[in-house]
């Protein structure tokens, strides 16, 4: 069932109450009392270097948290009264000239941006620096950090008004508190969140979906190009390149009107699919012979078959589609698989325990270390199914190890991740990898926290190194909203220090490394007595078999 949207507004005069609530508990005793005041800078449309090509423009995430609004080069204005608990807040527009509006389209005026965004008031950008001088002399002004990664307000209220406190180090200014009350906001989503993240899920699974039954219409030879001298209609369309699948899937969110994607799209084949953000999408992809004007493909073509054996045909691949759209700022991150060799299935079933595993484990209060203590656990034991993982003992002979004890021996050795690198999830929502110093604290986890003695961990957790790449380090909160993606690769470079463990089988591994590698992504809402995932396009095996050879 569709997602029906909220009707209301964006609700963000309450983002505002709830982060001037959360800044100033971080205060200073002597500090909390005064007036409050936010002050934020929306980004500018971008142009391309030394030119003035318009490059796609994407609102500052935090801006919009508190003001709902995606006009280019606007500025907001809020104050918070703590005695009354009271907030008010401006938003303010620019106010195009003449040529702005022959180039480019109108932004709101203010009555109309008044009519759309949950603010008190719209004005033009002229009067912000006249606002900003009639703000009570005591008030603390937050701002966010002057680091390059967020429009700077101080710099506009610099150019317009020099000896205001804004243009230069003032007391009354600070970077210190803004960011991590708003990463510390940000972290627990509100309904309207969770709507939003849940349609760009739904936008996005469908897409996956259209990628695999394109494959499948293919492999059914269901697809026909008409020979007439003319462009193919997107019902013609094959897809035979990484580019290709990409595109599809871009087509598709596009036409439900989700015009950004949450980040670049990850379309890897065959032992490519080992680079974790391999965002490159430009060699072939086939799953059978491929058209001459495909083979030499700008002299990149990876992975053929010898020529010797069967011809100009690829090498049995895997295709790693890891891609999602934004709805309204908010995004989705959902990654999916294909068509299996009979080692790429073995591997793609034991990614799927890995996950099915994590999602079984999460509600309220769940420690994300020990989710990921999960995933190489399960990785281990099926590595030892499979015999890429051995008891050295036995090629000696005897067996002294119980399987409880081989398991972790080799979860202490650290081996599974060079298999396993990544941390098996993030948090989500209105960036990709969202709120990072909230998500990841520093010093804090349940495992090898980071300046604290190794020994502390008292031989559980398995190895530091599972540990290091995480993005999410905390106790799970119903509202939270985390991605869950395990994935086991086979690269050639994170394997190098590995190859003489004795508990690697070098013969086995030899025979699964073609298989790049798989990664299964959802995401997932924390809710009060567990969690829902918001993904709906399904990751078992024999469903995405069938769909992408045309069978369903």
């Amino acid at each position: 069932m569709a997602t029906t949207l909220p009707t209301a507004k964006y609700p963000a005069k309450d983002h505002v109450l709830r982060t001037f609530k959360t800044l100033t508990l971080a205060l200073h005793p002597s500090q909390c009392d005064k007036p409050q005041v936010i002050v934020l800078a929306g980004s500018e449309t971008p142009y391309r270097n030394d030119t003035d090509r318009e490059l796609p423009f994407r609102q500052e995430s935090n801006f919009f948290y508190l003001s709902g609004c995606a006009v280019p080069g606007s500025f907001f204005l809020a104050t918070y009264l703590p005695d009354s608990a009271t907030v008010s807040t401006k938003l303010y527009v620019p106010k195009p000239t003449f040529e702005d509006l022959m180039w480019s389209p109108a932004p709101p005026t203010p009555s109309e941006a008044r009519a759309a965004y949950d603010v008190e008031a719209v004005f033009h950008n002229v009067e912000l620096v006249n606002h900003l001088k009639s703000l009570p002399d005591d008030a603390l002004v937050h701002i966010l950090p002057r680091t390059g990664e967020f429009p700077d307000a101080r710099s506009y209220v610099g150019k317009y008004s020099p000896d205001h406190p804004l243009g230069n180090t003032g007391s009354a200014v600070t970077e210190q508190h803004l960011l991590p009350a708003l990463q510390q906001t940000r972290l627990i989503k509100d309904s309207f969140e969770i709507a939003l993240i849940r349609k760009a899920n739904e936008i996005s699974s469908r897409a996956h979906e259209v990628v695999m039954r394109v494959l499948g219409l293919a492999v059914q030879g269901k697809i026909k190009q008409d020979s007439n001298n003319r462009p193919l209609l997107p019902a013609e369309w094959l897809i035979e390149t990484e580019a290709e699948a990409e595109a599809i899937f871009v087509a598709s969110c596009r036409r439900e009107g989700a015009y950004h994607q949450a980040y670049l799209p990850i379309v890897a084949a065959n032992d490519r699919a080992a680079t974790l953000h391999y965002c490159c999408n430009d060699k072939a992809f086939s799953w059978g012979p491929v058209a001459d004007k495909r083979t030499h493909n700008g002299g990149h073509l990876a992975s053929f078959v010898p020529e010797r054996e069967c011809g100009s045909v690829l090498a049995p691949q895997v295709l790693l589609i890891d891609a999602g759209c934004e709805w309204e700022c908010y995004s989705s991150d959902i990654g999916n698989g294909g068509k299996f060799t009979s080692e790429a299935r073995a591997i793609y079933d034991l990614v799927l325990e890995m996950q099915q595993g994590s999602l079984a484990m999460l509600h309220p209060g769940v420690h994300w270390d020990d989710v990921q203590l999960r995933c190489h656990e399960v990785l281990v034991d099926g590595f030892l199914r499979l015999g890429i993982f051995r008891n050295p003992e036995v090629s000696h002979g005897a067996d002294l190890n119980s399987q409880d004890n081989l398991r972790t021996n080799i979860l202490a050795s650290g081996l599974s991740a060079a298999f396993f690198p990544h941390g098996v999830g993030h948090s989500l929502g209105m960036d990709v990898h969202d709120v990072p110093t909230a998500s990841k604290p520093p010093k804090t986890g349940k495992y090898f926290v980071p300046g604290s003695n190794p020994s502390d961990s008292t031989g559980a957790g398995g190895h530091e190194s599972f540990y290091r790449l995480l993005r999410l380090r905390l106790s799970l909160l119903a509202g939270m909203v985390v991605t869950v993606e395990p994935g086991i690769y086979f690269s050639s470079h994170l394997l190098a220090p590995h190859r003489n463990s004795v508990y690697l089988d070098t013969t086995v591994l030899a025979r699964y490394e073609s298989v790049g590698g798989i990664r299964i992504e959802d995401d997932v809402l924390i809710t009060e007595n567990g969690a829902e995932n918001l993904t709906t396009v399904r990751s078992e095996t024999a469903w995405i078999e069938t769909v992408c050879a045309g069978e369903v």
